[in-house]
């Protein structure tokens, strides 16, 4: 539920309180929030990107392959880094159901990994098998 202006006015003055009264308070409150964490270590990340792409091109350039599959795997794993710190900053989740709300009939096994509104495709398995009863069928009017 978002604050009222004059709430939000009060909240800022309270703040702006806290600050002038007690600045190392304060200042380790602000160090605790885990945004604020996350924020740096996408921000290291970040830079680290970058340092893996000058290692790349500096590889590429003074022609050793070493170096620039070094600055290849800088760049994945700061990509990674990067990605995984945004999600828990922002608490946005990757569209996965938790094994619980799952269900357990054969329904909900059957829709389990597909979008509402669209056909179940047959499994591989089960597409062979087809083939196989097909091909093995003789021929109609022979």
């Amino acid at each position: 539920m978002p604050l009222s202006e004059h709430e939000r006015r009060q909240f800022e003055q309270i703040e702006a309180a806290l600050r002038d009264g007690d600045p190392r308070f304060a200042g380790a409150l602000r160090a605790a929030d885990l945004r604020v964490h996350y924020r740096r270590r996408v921000i290291t990340a970040a830079l680290g990107f970058l340092i893996g792409v000058g290692l790349l091109l500096a590889g590429v350039v003074i022609n050793v392959i070493l170096i620039s599959v070094a600055g290849f795997v800088v760049m994945f794993a700061c990509a990674l880094w990067a990605v995984a710190s945004y999600r828990r900053m922002t608490g946005s989740t990757t569209g996965r159901t938790p094994a619980e709300d799952r269900g357990s009939g054969n329904k909900r096994r059957a829709a389990k990994g597909r979008r509402a509104g669209t056909q179940a495709k047959p499994r591989l398995m089960q597409r062979l098998e087809e083939r196989w009863r097909r091909r093995a069928q003789p021929p109609d009017g022979g």
